[in-house]
């Protein structure tokens, strides 16, 4: 990386989706509305099952843990959203980038982990249906939980740590919320538009 010009970035500034009172409220209320959903019916699921013994089995199991991440990596995001709508200073330092990153990718991929362990719950159940309760005890999908959990946060961290050594070009200013365009060149550089 001789050679480049890599310059230090402390924080990354929004500009804004909109300068309009208006639509700021419209977009707040939707956004709001959308989050308050998505969080009541996730918390509910998860409380359902786990408050109803004829639902401890492995898929439900699963789900609400799929849940959970789909609840994790949505709050991960969407409360500095909406600060960030009415906020006079609009802007993420670098190290709370890097974090906010890290907990959306660390749940993003244990979700697609997840999905994976109940297509084997599923598979051992259609395969031999009178064994799949044996095969699938509370301890082995514990077990493939927590895989999956070790497994999201190893790759997360992997991909955290390698996007944030590259180089940092051009603004640090955003017209919209951060889209982090990677420029593969002859040396390669993240962009931050």
């Amino acid at each position: 990386m001789e050679g480049e010009n890599c310059s230090s970035v402390t924080e990354f500034i929004f500009l804004g989706i909109t300068n309009n009172t208006v639509n700021k409220v419209t977009l707040f209320t939707m956004f709001l509305l959308i989050y308050l959903i998505n969080l009541l019916a996730n918390l509910g699921i998860i409380t359902l099952i786990r408050m109803d013994p004829q639902l401890h089995t492995p898929m439900y199991f699963c789900l609400s843990h799929l849940f959970f991440c789909e609840l994790c990596y949505s709050t991960a995001i969407g409360p500095k959203m909406l600060v960030d709508l009415f906020a006079k200073k609009k802007s993420i330092s670098f190290h709370g980038c890097a974090l906010q990153f890290l907990v959306f990718c660390i749940f993003a991929d244990s979700e697609y982990l997840l999905l994976a362990v109940m297509a084997y719950d599923q598979y051992k159940a259609i395969s031999s249906p009178l064994l799949s309760v044996v095969s699938m005890s509370s301890r082995v999908c514990s077990l493939l939980m927590a895989g999956a959990y070790l497994v999201g946060m190893a790759d997360a961290l992997i991909h955290t740590a390698l996007a944030f050594r590259l180089c940092f070009c051009g603004s640090n200013e955003s017209n919209h919320f951060p889209v982090i365009y990677l420029h593969l060149s002859s040396s390669p550089a993240l962009i931050y538009r």
